[in-house]
């Protein structure tokens, strides 16, 4: 949010850092819980409108609700009168958090050989040329190849993306865009490696590997579709072309390819 073209002008006075009050020692935890701080600097701006004490003189209320926001159904679920009270719980920044927890997460996972990355598929309806993505469903990766690297190369795109001819046609679309004083949506993949045989399990719905990550990921404000390996594509194809055949490599059963996105019966398949 903070990096990248076409960001918004709020990233001009948010250079956030999450700042570690307990549970680490000598750079390593110690097993109570670690906790953070980040601060928001924009919070000075804000001292009157938010202020915890009887309204200040001159502070109107917000009453125009914005589509595609929390705005109108907050204030008509808890009965506001004052947009503001939804603007603000419902905000994106709630997110930082997660970002912040979640590099921990990501380096305890390590431990178990477990690497995570991703990169942007599209922007406004701009694919690339070559697919990675295809690779992935095909099962035909490079040798070592982990998670982490395809976040290491998009990082070096100002729009996150692996191909930089895609790059600079996103470019131009998001001048357009802004010159219009308009948005335009995306489309990103996030993949991990190294994940072992068995998590989640088909015994409990709400306990499926998929469906925990499909709740965690719409749980992000403005992700409206979550799709596990060839997912909708998978709508227009015959099952034959979805599935992935089981085969016996190196005396040990496999897949040919990796359709369902290392996902079966709600129970990581290895892959």
């Amino acid at each position: 949010r903070q990096s990248g073209y076409g960001r918004g002008l709020r990233m001009k006075i948010e250079t956030d850092t999450a700042e570690i009050l307990s549970g680490v020692r000598f750079g390593k935890t110690l097993g109570s819980p670690v906790s953070m701080l980040i601060k928001n600097k924009d919070w000075d701006n804000w001292l009157d409108k938010m202020r915890i004490e009887s309204k200040s003189a001159g502070i109107e209320k917000i009453t125009i609700p914005r589509p595609g926001h929390a705005d109108l159904v907050g204030i008509s679920k808890y009965n506001f009168d004052d947009i503001r009270n939804s603007i603000e719980r419902s905000s994106a920044r709630e997110t930082a958090a997660r970002v912040a927890a979640a590099s921990i997460a990501r380096i305890f996972l390590a431990q178990f050989g477990i690497s995570i990355g991703s990169f942007v598929e599209s922007i406004g309806g701009v694919y690339p040329d070559n697919n990675f993505a295809e690779n992935l469903f095909n099962n035909d990766l490079p040798k070592n190849f982990v998670g982490w690297n395809l976040s290491e190369k998009a990082d070096k795109s100002d729009v996150r993306v692996l191909e930089l001819k895609q790059e600079k046609k996103i470019i131009d679309k998001i001048k357009l865009a802004k010159k219009k004083g308009d948005t335009l949506g995306g489309t990103f993949y996030a993949v991990a490696t190294g994940v072992p045989v068995g998590l989640g399990t088909f015994v409990h719905y709400d306990k499926k590997l998929d469906a925990e990550i499909a709740q965690s990921i719409m749980s992000i404000n403005a992700v409206k579709a979550v799709s596990i390996g060839t997912g909708f594509q998978s709508a227009e194809k015959f099952g034959s072309e979805s599935h992935d055949e089981i085969i016996l490599k190196n005396g040990i059963l496999t897949r040919k390819t990796n359709r369902a996105g290392g996902i079966e019966g709600g129970i990581s398949t290895g892959l």
